[in-house]
């Protein structure tokens, strides 16, 4: 991982990962560093509490500034106000669900639409029809016409939300000229802590419905509709364009094949062989050893927040259903050209060439090294870097002619 000067290893991630959207107006990274500094050890009420007051000031900036008619400098405040509350509330992410997470998502919900109102093309807020509900999401038009435009679907992971996907990769694929959906999915941001919907595996059933809601939308080209899947969306994503036909490409963003798998890596042989076999001994080994793991601040929290979003009933339920999150014998179905993503120093990732290799499609594979800044987890302090190289790949299959030629957009 990158060296920010975290002591913690995970609060040290989280940071960069908040500081990877200043590009995109998500931070400023003097505001991350002085918070980040004034978090005790790897107390999570502190980090809660420090990134709460950071964003509850810059969101009163954000308000003092609009308020004068300085509407620049209130959008980039209501933003970046967005991405501290959203971070405050990550850390708190577990089964039981506490209060604070749920608060923190209202309020990084509310700042981001107070500063999307400010642009010159707001986004529109969208309910995209999902089995007997609805999903929340947003839908960004590059200009402010109807005309026919390209459309990139952003899909998220764990614990990422409908808003900073805007930042990670919505901004950086508007500003190349593309109309942009970004929603939230079960067990992702508002569905999630709002609306109480947990995880699936079957992502091509979340994904359809999207798509055509996406085909419903005035300008939007049937025949140029891509999708980016970042973290666990870099298993979300292909495993709906293992079952979504009308896709015309697909990128993982830190490509994963079989979640299982990964998991089982981590363990002693014999133990992880007992345990994929069903054997109680070895169960009762993975039990007790999770249950410690579970109880650490930090060391805990991604067994903690897995519960939550797979609404597991603990630790070895919720990596037993894992078992379900796999592209073993469905890569070979995946039709679009795809892309995988690959950070070098992220062990989360460490799966993409699997993914890359059994995929029968059009397809590359990115490494972003360690040397160039963007071994991190999702490139996250690399996102300009990784956009340059992963949509200037989106470019060459959905805009060929303007590539070729050099004419731009």
């Amino acid at each position: 991982m990158t060296r920010i000067g975290a002591k913690d290893e995970l609060f040290g991630a989280q940071t960069l990962r908040t500081m990877g959207s200043t590009a995109y107006g998500g931070a400023d990274i003097g505001e991350c560093l002085a918070t980040l500094a004034r978090v005790q050890g790897t107390d999570l009420d502190s980090w809660h509490r420090e990134w709460t007051l950071t964003a509850t000031r810059v969101q009163q900036l954000a308000e003092a500034e609009e308020a004068a008619g300085h509407v620049e400098s209130a959008r980039l405040a209501y933003w970046r106000a967005s991405s501290y509350f959203r971070t405050a509330g990550t850390m708190l992410l577990g089964a039981p669900l506490d209060r604070r997470a749920v608060e923190a998502n209202l309020r990084q919900t509310d700042a981001f639409r107070r500063g999307a109102a400010l642009l010159p093309f707001p986004p529109r807020q969208v309910e995209i029809p999902y089995g007997d509900g609805t999903l929340p999401g947003y839908f960004f038009r590059a200009e402010g016409d109807l005309r026919e435009r390209p459309t990139v679907i952003v899909v998220g992971g764990y614990d990422s939300t409908a808003e900073e996907l805007f930042f990670f990769n919505g901004a950086a694929a508007l500003s190349r000229g593309y109309d942009v959906l970004t929603f939230d999915g079960p067990g992702q941001g508002a569905a999630l802590l709002q609306r109480g919907m947990v995880m699936r595996p079957d992502w091509e059933a979340v994904i359809t419905p999207v798509v055509d809601f996406a085909l419903d939308q005035p300008g939007v080209d049937p025949d140029r509709i891509a999708l980016i899947g970042l973290s666990l969306g870099g298993y979300l994503a292909p495993r709906a364009a293992s079952g979504e036909p009308r896709l015309a490409a697909c990128i993982a963003d830190g490509g994963e094949y079989d979640l299982f798998d990964a998991v089982l890596q981590r363990m002693p042989a014999p133990v992880a062989r007992g345990f994929a076999e069903g054997r109680s001994s070895s169960t009762a080994i993975v039990r007790a050893t999770l249950g410690r793991l579970e109880k650490r601040p930090t060391a805990g929290w991604s067994l903690r927040r897995g519960q939550l979003v797979h609404g597991a009933a603990d630790s070895v339920t919720y990596i037993d259903m894992l078992r379900d999150y796999t592209m073993k014998g469905r890569a070979q179905r995946i039709s679009c050209p795809t892309l995988i993503c690959h950070a070098e120093g992220d062990p989360l990732g460490a799966q993409a060439p699997q993914l890359y290799d059994a995929l029968t499609t059009r397809k590359e594979l990115i490494t972003f090294s360690i040397a160039e800044g963007a071994g991190d987890h999702c490139e996250a302090g690399a996102r300009t870097l990784f956009h340059a190289r992963a949509l200037g790949w989106l470019d060459s299959i959905l805009r060929p002619a303007a590539v070729l030629s050099g004419s731009g957009y």
